[in-house]
Parts: C-alpha cells; sequence; structure tokens
C-alpha cells in the first residue's frame, strides 16, 4: 500500500469534510501536491487556514474558488449540502481532468445524479462516513461508480481509511448501511442515557451516574476492540451462572431487544427510502 496520497480537494469542508481532512493530516500521510478546501464564508475558511499543506479558499471572496480547487487535484471530495450537488457539479464539470475520482460525501445523492451532471465516464465513488469519523473512530460505506477501477476504489479507501474502518458495498446497500452505522451512534447515546437513568433511579447522582454509565460503556467497547472476541463471548465472561448479570440480561432478552433492533433498523431504511423518492 502507497504510504501517501495524491492530491486532495474538498469542496465543502464542513463538519464531515473538515473531519476527513484532519483525520488525513492527523494520520501523518504524505498528500502530494496538497489539499485545497473551499467553504462558503470567510469564517469557515479561516478555521482551515494555517493547518500544514492546506489552502483554505473562502468562495465570497474568490467565487471560483470550486475550479480552482479541482485543477490540480486527484481526488475531489464534494462535501455541499445535497441539494447543491447538481449544481456544484456542472460548475466544476469542464475543469476534471480524465482521472480525477470524484468522492460524494452527500447524504441521498445517487451515483447516477453524478453521472448526469459529470458524463457516464466520470469515475465517481459514494461514501457514507459517520460522526465517530470526527474523532477518527468512523465507519464509511463506499459504493463504486460504473467507471470507477478497483485502483480508484483502492486509494479512496485509503483516504477513509485515516479516520476509521471501511466497508464497500454496493449501492443499494448504502441506505441500510446508513440505518446501521449512520444511524448507529444515536442507539448508542439513547442506551446510555437510559442507562444512566437506572443509575440515578438507585440514588446516584447525576456526575457519578454519568462517570459509571459513559466510562462503563467506554471501557467495554475499548475491551472488545482490544480482544478481539466474539461480543457474545465476552459476554459469557460477564456473566456468571445463577449471578446478578444473568438475572439482569434474562430482563433484557424477555423485553425482545433482538426484535427491537430489528425493528428499530427497518423504520430507518424505511424513511432513507421516502427521503429518496422526495417524501
Amino acid at each position: 500500500m502507497a504510504d501517501s496520497l495524491p492530491s486532495l480537494a474538498f469542496l465543502g469542508a464542513g463538519s464531515m469534510g473538515g473531519a476527513i481532512l484532519r483525520g488525513v493530516l492527523a494520520s501523518g500521510v504524505a498528500v502530494d501536491g496538497g489539499i485545497t478546501a473551499t467553504n462558503r464564508t470567510a469564517e469557515k475558511a479561516a478555521a482551515l487556514d494555517g493547518l500544514d499543506g492546506v489552502t483554505s479558499i473562502a468562495l465570497s471572496e474568490r467565487p471560483e474558488g470550486n475550479v480552482e480547487a479541482v485543477g490540480g487535484a486527484r481526488i475531489v471530495l464534494v462535501g455541499v449540502k445535497p441539494a447543491m450537488v447538481p449544481d456544484l457539479l456542472r460548475e466544476i464539470a469542464p475543469s476534471l481532468g480524465a482521472d480525477t475520482i470524484v468522492v460524494s460525501l452527500a447524504a441521498g445523492v445517487t451515483l447516477q445524479t453524478f453521472a448526469d451532471a459529470l458524463g457516464a465516464e466520470a469515475r465517481v465513488i459514494r461514501s457514507m462516513p459517520n460522526t465517530p469519523s470526527t474523532v477518527r473512530k468512523g465507519v464509511t460505506g463506499l459504493a463504486a461508480g460504473v467507471a470507477a477501477t478497483a485502483d480508484d476504489l483502492a486509494l479512496v479507501r485509503r483516504l477513509f481509511e485515516t479516520v476509521g474502518a471501511v466497508v464497500e458495498v454496493p449501492e443499494s446497500q448504502i441506505d441500510a448501511l446508513s440505518t446501521i452505522s449512520g444511524s448507529g451512534p444515536a442507539y448508542v447515546f439513547l442506551l446510555i442515557e437510559e442507562f444512566t437513568k437506572a443509575a440515578v433511579g438507585m440514588g446516584f447522582d447525576e456526575a457519578d451516574a454519568r462517570l459509571m454509565v459513559e466510562q462503563t460503556f467506554i471501557g467495554a467497547t475499548a475491551l472488545l476492540d482490544a480482544s478481539g472476541e466474539d461480543p457474545a463471548e465476552l459476554r459469557r465472561r460477564v456473566t456468571s451462572p445463577k449471578g446478578t448479570t444473568e438475572r439482569a440480561v434474562a430482563v433484557l432478552q424477555d423485553a425482545h431487544l433482538d426484535r427491537t433492533f430489528a425493528d428499530a433498523a427497518a423504520a430507518a431504511l424505511a424513511r432513507a427510502k421516502e427521503l429518496a423518492a422526495g417524501a
């Protein structure tokens, strides 16, 4: 695997684009040709100004900034709001090189939308990162368009591996992936909220309850990561026969958590399909 990345352009380096940009820098991977980032306002551009190897452009001051940014970039990441994507693509299309890889960060925007604006020969990869990418603990789904090569996908995979794990899927699975890794952090935060309420109900003050619960979740996931064990095996090790944990787990299993999580994921997927249809 190469120890460097080619030149990058982030068009709309907002929360997710900015997180990936910072992840690349934090990883220490060299970027041959540097990184260019555009944002609409001088204020947002200023947040990236001064980062080593980054040229930050405010479109309010340089309206042609997106075109300038893609001119020298091998990988162009499109991070503007979904509704703004088609206009942006039409703006940059004449400036893209034949080997430029265009990566979508825009939720719900299909590969077909990119092909319509850029041409069927454009090398496009659709990505679905999640919010833990901002702390380099993300999961990103990648779906390659028909014109993207295996080398293109490997290069973009390497880029996203600077902020976490990568799963390659067909585009038909991107919405399903978003219900797991995209929405999933909210499910975990909800469990932490409810477990904290249970601790407060047992007489602990809010600060101690939060400390115990949050560090228990953080510690459990760190143990899972470090051990490489199956979570069911780690659960068994905590669950002594006829002990307290066994009694608690029985209550949780009686609540049909398996069905509840399946139903939650199905509901999220149904809503994703509604949104794709414009509902």
